[in-house]
Formats: C-alpha cells, sequence, structure tokens
C-alpha cells in the first residue's frame, strides 16, 4: 500500500481506479483524525465514505500490480493451506413401522452396515391404530420423525413412496437409505431410489431374523432378532469350524506331548530303582507269588462255614499263620486278611461279621477281639495274633 498512498499524499489526493471520485487530502485528513473520536460523532457519510476509498484503493489496478503487494502475497503465501474437501454424507432409515418394528439393537446393527452416519429416521403409521399403542412415543424418543397417514390400505406404503421419491431435494447430502418394510410394493421405491444414484438396503423380516438386501450389489446380510447379533455367512462358519477343529487338534497334541514326557519320566524312574535298588524288586515280587499262592490254596480247598465266633478266629489265625510262613518280611494288613478271608469263606469280613452279630465292620471286631491286635502302618492297619492262645 505505501507506494499509492505516497504518490496520493504528493498529489494531495485520493483517487479510486476509475478517477471519478476525488477529495482534497485536507478533507481525508480530516476524516482519519475522526478515528480518535467517539462513534456518536462520527457521522455516518463521513465514515462510510472513508471506508469505501480505502476500499477502492486497495482494489485499485495500481495497488495490485505494485512491488509492494507482491511482496505481501509472497509472505503470507506458505501460511496458506488449501484444506481437501471431504466427502459429507449422511445415511437415512425409512420405516413402515405398521409392518416392521426395530428396536433400539437392531438399529445399532443397521447404522454399523452404511459407510455413513445414519442422521435422519423416518417413520410411517396410523399412529390412531391400538396396535400400534405407545410405538410413537418410543420412536419419537429416540429421534424419529413421525408421519400419520389415515386408515386405508397401503397407506403408509404409499406415503413412504412418495416422501422417499422427493428425499434428495430435502436432503442433498444422502448417500445410503434403509427402506424398511416387508411389502413387495416398496420394490418401486427402492428402484427409484436407486435411480437417483444412491445405495439402497431393503430391510424385511422373517420370522426371528432380519434380511439386509443391498438393492445395488444383490448381496444379504441376516441378523438374528431372538440373539441381537448378525447370523455369519456359510463361509463364516466353516471358517470357525476349522478354526475350532485346529485349536482341538493342538490341544490333544500337547497333550500328547505332556504323556509321553510323563512316560519317559517312569521308565527312567524305574531304570534307576531297578538299578539302585535290585532286591527291593526282589521282595516286590513275593507278595504276588504268595497271594497267587494262597489264591490258588483257596480255589483247591473247600469252602468253610463259619458259624460263630471262635470259627472265625480259628480261621483267622490259621490265615496269619500260613501267610507268616511263607512270607515272614511281609506286612499284613486289614485289607489282605480280608480278601483272603472272602476266598476261603465264600464271604465277604463285613457281610460274616454282621452275620454273626460281632460288630459293625470286619475292623472293629478284629479291635475288639483279644486273639488279635491291630497296629496302624500308613492308612491301613498291619494285624498281628495277641500272645492270647485261641482256643
Amino acid at each position: 500500500m505505501e507506494p499509492v498512498l505516497l504518490s496520493s499524499l504528493e498529489n494531495e489526493w485520493i483517487e479510486d481506479s476509475n478517477g471519478h471520485t476525488q477529495i482534497p487530502l485536507a478533507e481525508a485528513q480530516d476524516l482519519s483524525l475522526q478515528e480518535n473520536l467517539s462513534t456518536e460523532k462520527i457521522t455516518e457519510s463521513g465514515g462510510l465514505t472513508l471506508a469505501q476509498e480505502l476500499l477502492q484503493t486497495l482494489l485499485s489496478s495500481e495497488f495490485l500490480e505494485s512491488a509492494a503487494f507482491t511482496q505481501f502475497i509472497h509472505s503470507i503465501q506458505p501460511k496458506i493451506q488449501i484444506q481437501p474437501q471431504l466427502d459429507i454424507g449422511i445415511s437415512l432409515l425409512l420405516l413402515d413401522a405398521e409392518n416392521l418394528k426395530i428396536d433400539i439393537a437392531a438399529e445399532e446393527f443397521l447404522s454399523s452396515i452404511c459407510n455413513y452416519p445414519l442422521q435422519v429416521k423416518i417413520a410411517f403409521a396410523n399412529w390412531k391404530t391400538p396396535s400400534n399403542g405407545k410405538q410413537d412415543t418410543e420412536l419419537y424418543e429416540r429421534g424419529y420423525q413421525l408421519f400419520h397417514v389415515p386408515g386405508g390400505k397401503d397407506g403408509a406404503d404409499a406415503k413412504m413412496i412418495a416422501v422417499g421419491a422427493s428425499l434428495l431435494s430435502y436432503y442433498p447430502t444422502v448417500k445410503e437409505i434403509f427402506v424398511c418394510s416387508g411389502d413387495g410394493i416398496l420394490t418401486h421405491l427402492c428402484n427409484e431410489l436407486q435411480n437417483q444414484g444412491l445405495t439402497v438396503y431393503w430391510v424385511r423380516r422373517k420370522s426371528q431374523t432380519l434380511h439386509i438386501e443391498n438393492k445395488n450389489t444383490g448381496k444379504f446380510i441376516f441378523y438374528s432378532l431372538a440373539q441381537a447379533t448378525a447370523i455369519p455367512s456359510l463361509e463364516g462358519v466353516l471358517d470357525k469350524i476349522q478354526d475350532l477343529i485346529t485349536d482341538e487338534q493342538e490341544s490333544i497334541n500337547s497333550r500328547l506331548r505332556n504323556l509321553t514326557a510323563i512316560a519317559n519320566l517312569f521308565q527312567e524312574r524305574c531304570e534307576l530303582d531297578s538299578n539302585s535298588n535290585p532286591q527291593n524288586l526282589e521282595d516286590k515280587s513275593t507278595p504276588s507269588n504268595d497271594r497267587e499262592d494262597l489264591a490258588a490254596q483257596a480255589n483247591t480247598a473247600e469252602v468253610k462255614e463259619i458259624g460263630s465266633k471262635e470259627d472265625l478266629e480259628r480261621l483267622l489265625g490259621e490265615i496269619i499263620s500260613n501267610m507268616q510262613a511263607k512270607s515272614p518280611k511281609t506286612k499284613l494288613t486289614v485289607s489282605k486278611l480280608g480278601t483272603e478271608l472272602q476266598k476261603i469263606s465264600g464271604q465277604s469280613p463285613n457281610a460274616i461279621v454282621k452275620k454273626l452279630k460281632l460288630s459293625t465292620n470286619f475292623t472293629k471286631f478284629l479291635q475288639s477281639s483279644p486273639q488279635f491286635s491291630l497296629k496302624p502302618s500308613g492308612r491301613e492297619y498291619e494285624v498281628m495274633k495277641s500272645d492270647v492262645e485261641i482256643g
């Protein structure tokens, strides 16, 4: 601005670009002094005249072609950022409330399908019909615009087609539309909206499932109203089953590896025990041989009848003596003694004791009998004959 203003001062004039408006320098100075005065003292005509003259000077061809203007443009050009134009669009939902009911969960699922925010929701119905109940209040609280139609067949569908066909004039930024109704007449609305360049989703209900058809691509998406979740495609189900099978195979293989490692450790342990204590293995093999001998002896012998306490004590004494004679180092437990008694008598020890009314079980009988003594051995008792002679 400086060169232009200096030249104007030399001529004592301020001129506009067309040269028609000229004011003396003294008058311009008087106008500039008025900036220090209060607003009440500045006349409306004087203020407008100064603003107009300054604006004309800034837009004059001399200033626009001056070096000062070029320098000013170069200084602010790096600070200018050109913002890219955003693809602004919205999605819209048209609902035939007499034909289809959509809860909040289903509405949120529909909102997740579209590529633009679902900002406009419009519902059509005869809201005076008792079957609608308080649906109008619920939809209104959820942000729906409500259109009322009088009673009659397909009244809501007709109104929905009339409003839907002219939506672009009211919402020029709409890109996608959900047409929510199972009536076949809405096919005409879907076709019209497609011809207007919009992406159309036709939402229909069959039993407890919403069928969402993309009319532009012909693809379907299914939503379960009962489970409030999307139903995967056949390929998705097969992929899920394959993942489950793979996980189960990995789990089985991991268990087999652990079992193999345990078996190897057990085998190594057995080898160590056999190398370090061979005598223990001989001792361990002895009781099994003794039991086989006793079992063979019991099978060859006749089953003995036990009719009294004395018969039972005598038979137990014989069993203890025979087992101690064959395996002096082997401890005779109550369970082993009971097993041998059952082989000989053909009855369980507890049954014999209860039959003779000697005690409630075999262990308590041995504890109460003076002919035997019991010694704790781990979780069991070791049985020995006492010094009292059996009569």
